[in-house]
């Protein structure tokens, strides 16, 4: 595994240990690195990430989210349905976990029907994937079809 150069920091109200092991249960090739009383770093799908444990300082917003290339709508549910455990959904396949961090849970036909070459297509998926919470392949690619 290469490290990167540019690594994303995360900062827990004293919970970063327990946020680092929610997320390697849930994301496949993910790995605890090290913890210490401070923090922890580890690796969400071959990304590093570090967590440190601080006092409350400010909380996480949607500004800054994670975001998940879903190949099908069998990852959109195994990855929303357990980012989601103690947290709130949102819409347009974001939420947040019960540690105020936001995911973005997206299939990969997503951008292919926003970004198909049926311009009216596009802008009806688009319209449906606004009245959604959580993303639905089927109903995206019916609205680009116009079903």
């Amino acid at each position: 595994m290469k490290v990167r150069r540019i690594t994303p920091f995360l900062w827990f109200e004293g919970r970063a240990v327990d946020a680092a092991k929610f997320y390697c249960r849930i994301l496949k090739n993910s790995k605890i690195l090290s913890t210490s009383g401070m923090g922890a770093s580890f690796v969400l799908d071959g990304q590093v990430f570090h967590a440190l444990n601080g006092p409350r300082m400010s909380d996480f917003n949607t500004s800054v989210s994670l975001y998940i290339d879903c190949k099908d709508q069998k990852e959109v549910d195994y990855y929303w349905t357990r980012l989601l455990k103690g947290g709130k959904p949102s819409r347009c396949g974001w939420l947040e976990d019960k540690f105020g961090l936001s995911w973005q849970v997206v299939p990969k036909a997503l951008p292919q029907v926003l970004n198909g070459k049926d311009r009216v297509g596009s802008r009806r998926a688009l319209e449906a994937m606004m009245h959604m919470v959580k993303l639905d392949v089927a109903k995206l690619k019916a609205a680009y079809r116009g079903e």
